[in-house]
Order: C-alpha cells, then structure tokens, then sequence
C-alpha cells in the first residue's frame, strides 16, 4: 500500500521526504519521480534513521506557507473561548507587571490520519520551558504558557523529584515539597500571572502561536517570545490525509511529507514584529552548533537564539546574540542563569540600548 500525498507547486525547489515502515525498501516510483528533476534519489532507505530525504536548499528559501496551511488544517476546538480568555489575561497583565512572555514548550505530533492512531512525534519533555517559566515568574513576568499535552509543567519537577529512588528524606518532607509545589503553581495562577493552553499537534501549536502572539502585539517591546518547543519540520497536510486509520494488511506504505512553515518569519514579520524573540537550536554536532544558531539569528531576525547540543543541554548552553556569544554553565540549573541573562537582555531592548 502506497499514500502518495499531493504537494502545493511552488517556484522554488521543495523538499520532499520519504519515510517507510520498514527497515530497508527501494524508493517507490512515484517517490523518485516526486523529487525529480532537483533531486538523485537514493536507492535505498537509511536502516538507522529509515529516513531518506533529498534536499536542496537557498539561503532565503521560503519553507511552505503559513497562510496556506491554516486554510486547509480544521478549525482551532474552542478557539473563541481561548481568545477571550487571553484577552481577559492580557488585559490584567497591563495592570500587574511591566512584562509578559510567552514559552512554548514540549514536543509536537504530526498525525498520519484524521482520526488518528498513529503519528510521527518530535520528542521533548518540557523540562526546559517547564522550568523556565518558574523563574520568568520569580524575576516579575507574567507568563503564557503553550505546551505539549503531558508535558511537564510549572513546578511539577519537584513532585517528581519526591519519587526518585535515591531520595533519602522522609515521607513527611517530600510531602511538604509537593504541597509548596501545587501551592506555587496555584497561586501563580489565581494571582493571574500564569495562563496555561494546551496542544496536541503540530496544527493545533502554530494556531495558537499566531492567535497568542496577535493578542500580545498591543504589548509591543513589552512581549517577549521563549520558543523552547521541539517543533516539526514536517507534516502531513490535513487535504491529503487519510480519514480513517492506515491499514497494515496491504504491506508496507511509502508516505511523501511537506515541509513546515517557518513560523519564525511569520511571527517577527506579521504576528508580533515588534516583540523581543528568543528561539533554540538543538544540534548533535558540537563543531556546526554555533554557526548554526548564528545563521538562525540573522535568517529569522530574532534577538538571540539558544544553542544546545544533545548531550550537555542540560549542563550548558550558548546564547548567540548580535552582541556576541554567552555561555551559561549549570549551577543549580542552567534555566536560572539563562532567564537572568534573558531578562537583562529584554531590559536592554526595551530601553533602547
């Protein structure tokens, strides 16, 4: 069985990737005739990553369409009811602090059907917007928080830590920190500095960026975006999709996925121009890490870009800025020094300076 996915025409060459089920299998041939003529197909799968991608790329190439993705993805589920509601919230932010950033965080599913069982995911735990919003909030932010359902929240960390096998305090104190925890996230909510909204799909995060970075423009230099989420870089386009799920009996499936719209230049250009915007990049190579979050500065016209590489992103991190390079090394975390850091950064933004 083959799912052949129709692909928007576009002048400029687009990026077609061909994902199977199995270990090793030949390109089909409506693959190979999809990435022609800019494109070699290889003759066989990788058995490792068992994904083959032909790819040419500009360096101002427009990856795909924001616009024409939300014409064809289905209606936002309670979209009015979360307007209103950050509406609600922004309007209070006015009134108690000076700042509002959003942090997006978790990872994103791509489903491959409709009524979806199964799905393509970009993994992440949350941890680092989790936690980053902890201290956002201790340094005078009110915070939107846009995360992956069953992600990690705000101070949920130490309700985790109380399970540990190697925690040596008695019951009674681990109960105390899950108290101080559920306290802390409560109270940050009924005060009105923290609003939480929650999404499942790549679809369903860049609906809700676009609706919450609308409603924070009125902020202007004020608004800060904290783009911690592991997002997509493919998908599969809602028009094309199965509506039921993809049976197995008919054998293995060859499945062509678009590419992501770089909601970056959307959100610098058109959704809140004016707002300071962090971005991350995470690399596994730590000789290209910099000069591609460097790249990604200037590409995206963002204010600095957070460099972590796989194995030490929880121990440090580079921050590239056009002012330079900054490393923040762990001390209790790496979170707390970055927001610091971060904070200064945006002070310095809305000065002028």
């Amino acid at each position: 069985m083959q799912v052949s996915l129709r692909m928007p025409t576009l002048q400029l060459p687009v990026l077609l990737c061909s994902l199977s089920l199995l270990p090793t299998a030949p390109l089909s041939p409506a693959a190979s005739v999809a990435l022609q003529p800019h494109f070699a197909a290889p003759a066989l799968l990788s058995p490792t990553a068992r994904l083959a991608a032909c790819v040419y790329m500009e360096e101002d190439l427009e990856f795909g369409d924001v616009d024409e993705l939300f014409k064809t993805a289905p209606k936002l589920k309670d979209e009015c009811v979360i307007q209103e509601n950050l509406e609600t919230f922004i309007h209070k932010i006015c009134e108690l602090t000076p700042q509002l950033v959003c942090i997006t965080s978790g990872g994103t599913s791509v489903p491959l059907e409709r009524n979806c069982v199964r799905f393509l995911q970009n993994f992440s735990s949350g941890n680092r917007g989790a936690v980053s919003t902890e201290y956002f909030l201790q340094a005078g932010y009110a915070v939107i928080f846009l995360y992956k359902r069953n992600s990690i929240q705000p101070y949920s960390r130490r309700v985790l830590e109380c399970f540990k096998p190697n925690d040596s305090s008695s019951v009674q104190d681990r109960i105390e920190l899950i108290k101080c925890a559920v306290q802390l996230h409560h109270e940050a909510i009924i005060q009105g500095k923290l609003l939480e909204v929650s999404y499942e799909t790549i679809i369903e995060y860049l609906q809700l960026l676009c609706l919450i970075a609308r409603s924070m423009n009125c902020l202007e230099k004020r608004a800060m975006f904290y783009l911690a989420a592991a997002v997509a870089d493919f998908y599969v386009p809602w028009d094309v999709m199965d509506v039921h799920k993809i049976q197995s009996g008919a054998g293995p499936i060859t499945i062509q996925l678009a590419l992501v719209p770089k909601m970056i230049k959307a959100l610098r250009k058109q959704w809140a121009p004016s707002a300071f915007c962090v971005s991350f990049k995470l690399e596994t190579d730590p000789t290209i890490l910099v000069k591609k979050a460097k790249d990604a500065l200037h590409k995206y016209n963002v204010h600095a870009v957070v460099a972590n590489e796989l194995t030490t992103r929880d121990e440090m991190v580079i921050v590239v800025t056009n002012e330079g390079d900054k490393t923040i090394k762990k001390d209790l975390d790496v979170e707390m020094k970055l927001v610091q850091f971060l904070k200064e950064k945006h002070r310095e933004f809305i000065e002028g300076k």
